[in-house]
């Protein structure tokens, strides 16, 4: 189950590289027929259009034009991203991920958090979750920025045109739009048409006027009277390929007066251009050229060593580059491409490509084969394992294609190239796929990374019965495999069956196996509360394989690795130890990029749990609220949990009752969604907490009624999932017997409680619920018994580093803690621990949003900024429709409608749902949509 490199085999291959990186720059050459000043000029004056559509037939200067136009963008301090568009591209999957390449050539930060969330599913709205993330990076930005996107008419598949339509529609305002195709583009342009948002240049604008038809025609013959130029002109009615075609067969001939052939019909579409280049160009090269571009044309792209491979004749590697210079020095329709690699690249104008490919469609299959098998030899060798596996696929070698996924599977899944390698997988037949187990593993850990878990599931029920008992390898990675899937189903009992299997790894297993295993291990062992074991698997020096090579595992796995030292920390009651770990590994993986995504997530979410707990609220909003989509799609279960909590938590905090009750809404509806009972079963409990708090005892009501339902489908029977759901629902009942007054019900269920978190290691619960107690025994008349629980709670809240735990556990916590400094006094220790609560108490109520007033105008500027869509979902707001409420009403998707109230929040410089609705009050606007007289 190890890892093959092609290098096994005496191949020397190159760092892989999974994007074709030529497609991500404009041709070198392009711009430079012949300067289109009023085009350019148009263009300028267009550039903060929305769109701007250049549409054409193949050879009419589109590309040349725009790309001359880039240069001019670049120089004003526009940003600029390219894409050239490709037939291979017609997948939603692979289509993002060059849309995403093309924004990094930019900046690598515009497409960091949209990468993330790559291989996470490729269904409609795990796509829209992608887009979201990249348009809110844009909008971030100071600068303008414009997409190109080259050749768009190669674009036919429907959910890759959703995407696009989806940007031209939700994209910020600094985002704009040049779509360069043949004909009609693949994405409606009514809405932005009717708002005046489009420039058009179309084929009459592209053709060269006579007058610029005969200083092109100067510029590459050095001389030409006006009469034949004239001639010339009418026979290519302005069209740029057939003059540039006639050029060169004119600068073939002796004799520049001979006009012979210009009488051989005219040169104004694809199928006359075809035609003459056969004849006057192709059957005018040498043998050599023509084999040369022969063999290329079976590549979108092509450099020297590439085309030696192809014709067999690696020697010649040095000759063939010249030959190809010496063909862009014809003007042959071959052009260099801009690149960051360290060959030439090249690729063919369009008419020339389809000429060409037509012509070898002739030849016999085996020769095309052959064509197509020394290129994926040549891709693999060179690392470009994208390109290998689809040539090797159209050599009809399948297995070959399935064996080099097979060997690099392991290097793109360490580069965080989830969704890549999830692409490239499902072009192999699925015979391929099942006769290798890594294939299938690969298959069982994107199903996990899509939420798939069902099927993951399933895959691995018939992958474990395929095994052989005795390949110990493959039975170790599919115990990893299957103790990750129980962690990202919330089940730690299972994860606990796998442990055994898990201890003994084989010598021949993989670094990042070894890591991921070693974080499971830490995750299970501060379960049962084996806080020093959890670490030492951490800390200890790392094993090593029979040849004495280091098991140091992936660098994403190391820094959960660390996540998980400070989880253990912060468990044992060092917060602040704990967050300085987390501060640290949350750096670094931000450092490294999406390849770290999981231990940054981690990292966050249990970063923004300790700034709570250390009473940061505002901070933990800030290092959280503008990742939550993020944490929530990507983490496991167990972090959601600690997200959405916290953001709750906070808001509630700051006053903002209806933001405070969404993150609990969007906590059950994540829990739903995945069956996750723990998760629901906190959500529920959080609920009834929040509505006691309230005064709202029916409501209170209905919800623990759901709880209790989940607490009898799982009784307290030892397991981990049935104590820990035994504890959310004592703790709810027991702030239900307090807020009614039936104490002694309260007390009665808080001791065995109490013990049962002890004997799980659950301190920080132990604390709160000792402070419930006391107040209890306080209200039941029985005083030294609630003084000894306060002072309990305190001491251990003190060693434990608590802050809000204890501020939380009631709303008369604080009360309670001074009644007992009074009756029963604190040592040094506990009065200096008892004076941090009160301050941090004062500052929470003392960061409540301040009103502010605005003028008239300038409270109609801002009710002028928000849209149409916008107001909609405020008037839902204003009636506390939970965003899931809101996307049903309005026909939107939940995360669109996260992307809209970001929007809102930010023109009206609120922070949550409750200020928002304030603040358009305060602004004159009432729920029917109208807004009151500024007056």
């Amino acid at each position: 189950m190890t890892s093959r490199r092609p290098s096994d085999a005496g191949a020397s291959p190159e760092p892989l590289q999974s994007i074709v990186t030529t497609k991500l720059f404009p041709p070198r050459e392009a711009g430079r027929l012949l300067p289109r000043d009023h085009l350019i000029a148009q263009l300028v004056k267009a550039r903060r259009h929305r769109c701007v559509l250049v549409d054409g037939p193949a050879g009419s200067g589109k590309t040349s034009l725009v790309a001359a136009w880039r240069r001019e963008l670049l120089a004003l301090g526009f940003d600029v991203a390219w894409l050239t568009l490709a037939p291979d591209d017609n997948e939603v999957a692979r289509w993002l991920d060059y849309l995403l390449a093309s924004f990094s050539e930019v900046d690598p930060t515009i497409s960091d958090t949209a990468s993330q969330l790559t291989g996470r599913g490729v269904d409609s709205e795990a796509v829209e979750r992608t887009l979201i993330a990249l348009v809110r990076s844009i909008a971030a930005r100071p600068r303008e920025i414009v997409l190109i996107l080259d050749d768009l008419h190669s674009l036919t598949d429907l959910a890759s045109r959703w995407a696009l339509q989806w940007l031209l529609d939700q994209g910020p305002r600094n985002l704009h739009f040049v779509l360069v195709c043949r004909g009609a583009p693949p994405v409606s342009l009514s809405r932005l048409r009717a708002q005046h948002s489009v420039f058009e240049l179309g084929f009459r604008d592209l053709r060269f006027s006579q007058g610029e038809a005969e200083a092109f025609l100067k510029g590459k013959l050095g001389a030409i009277d006006r009469r034949t130029a004239q001639r010339l002109y009418e026979l290519t009615d302005g069209w740029v390929a057939g003059l540039q075609l006639l050029s060169i067969g004119w600068s073939r001939k002796r004799d520049l007066r001979d006009t012979k052939f210009v009488s051989r019909g005219q040169i104004q579409d694809e199928q006359s251009f075809t035609d003459y280049f056969e004849h006057e160009i192709l059957s005018k090269l040498s043998k050599a050229e023509y084999a040369l571009l022969e063999a290329a044309s079976i590549c979108n792209r092509f450099c020297a060593s590439l085309c030696a491979a192809l014709l067999g004749k690696e020697e010649d590697s040095d000759r063939i580059g010249s030959l190809l210079a010496s063909l862009v020095t014809q003007n042959v329709f071959i052009i260099p491409v801009e690149t960051s690699d360290r060959e030439t690249w090249y690729r063919f104008h369009p008419l020339l490509g389809e000429a060409m490919r037509a012509r070898l469609r002739q030849h016999p299959e085996a020769q095309q084969l052959q064509y197509h098998k020394a290129a994926w030899i040549w891709f693999r060798d060179h690392g470009y394992v994208d390109e290998a596996v689809r040539h090797a696929l159209s050599a009809n070698e399948a297995a070959a294609a399935a064996e080099l996924l097979d060997q690099y599977g392991q290097d793109l899944l360490a580069r965080g190239q989830f969704r890549n390698m999830n692409s490239l997988v499902r072009q192999l037949p699925e015979q391929e796929i099942q006769a290798r187990a890594n294939l299938r593993l690969w298959m069982a850990r994107s199903q996990l990374l899509a939420r798939e878990l069902d099927a993951c599931a399933d895959g691995l029920r018939r992958l474990e019965a395929d095994l052989p008992a005795d390949d110990a390898s493959a039975q170790f990675a599919l115990a990893l495999v299957k103790a990750t899937l129980a962690v990202a189903c919330d089940d730690t009992d299972a994860a606990m069956r796998v442990l055994p299997q898990m201890l003994h790894p084989p010598e021949d297993a993989d670094p990042a196996a070894i890591g991921g295993r070693d974080n499971i291990l830490s995750w299970l062992y501060m379960h049962r509360a084996d806080y020093e074991l959890a670490r030492q698997i951490q800390l200890t020096a790392p094993a090593t394989r029979a040849d004495g090579v280091p098991l140091l595992g992936s660098p994403g796995g190391r820094l959960q690795g660390r996540c998980l030292v400070g989880l253990s920390y912060a468990l044992e009651g060092q917060i602040i130890e704990a967050e300085r770990i987390y501060r640290d590994v949350l750096y670094e993986s931000e450092q490294r990029g999406p390849s770290c995504i999981d231990p940054a997530c981690l990292a966050a979410a249990l970063l923004g749990e300790a700034l709570y707990e250390l009473n940061d609220p505002s901070a933990a909003l800030q290092l959280l609220e503008d990742r939550v989509d993020v944490l929530e799609r990507v983490s496991i279960p167990d972090s959601v949990l600690r997200v959405l909590s916290v953001l709750s938590a906070s808001h509630w905090l700051a006053g903002r009752r209806q933001e405070a009750l969404s993150y609990l809404d969007r906590l059950e509806d994540y829990a739903v969604s995945l069956k996750l009972d723990r998760l629901l079963a906190y959500s529920l409990g959080e609920q009834v907490r929040r509505h006691l708090e309230q005064s709202e005892f029916e409501a209170a009501k209905r919800k623990l009624a759901t709880l209790e339902d989940i607490g009898r489908t799982h009784p307290k029977s030892g397991s981990h999932l049935g104590d820990e759901i035994f504890i959310i629902v004592a703790r709810a009942q027991v702030r239900s017997d307090v807020a009614v007054g039936r104490y002694e019900a309260a007390a009665a269920r808080l001791g065995p409680l109490i013990e049962l978190c002890e004997a799980r290691g659950h301190q920080q619960i132990v604390a709160m619920l000792q402070l419930q107690n006391a107040l209890a025994a306080k209200r039941r008349g029985m005083r030294e018994q609630a003084g000894e629980a306060t002072l309990a709670a305190l001491r251990l809240g003190h060693r434990l580093g608590l802050v809000r735990s204890l501020l939380d556990a009631d709303a008369s916590a604080l009360d309670l803690i001074r009644w007992c400094g009074d009756e029963f006094g604190f040592d040094v220790l506990l009065s200096f621990y008892v004076e941090r609560l009160r301050d941090a108490e004062v500052s929470a109520q003392t960061a409540a949003p301040t009103p502010r007033g605005d003028g008239a105008e300038s409270r109609s500027a801002i009710l002028d900024s928000l849209s149409d869509r916008e107001l909609d979902v405020i008037r839902l707001l204003s009636q506390a429709f939970p965003n899931k409420k809101i996307a049903r009403a309005l026909g939107l998707s939940p995360d669109t409608v996260k992307w809209h109230l970001k929007n809102i929040y930010g023109k009206l410089g609120v922070a949550g749902r409750d200020d928002a609705v304030a603040r358009m009050r305060d602004l004159g606007w009432n729920a029917d949509g109208a807004a009151a007289s500024t007056s």
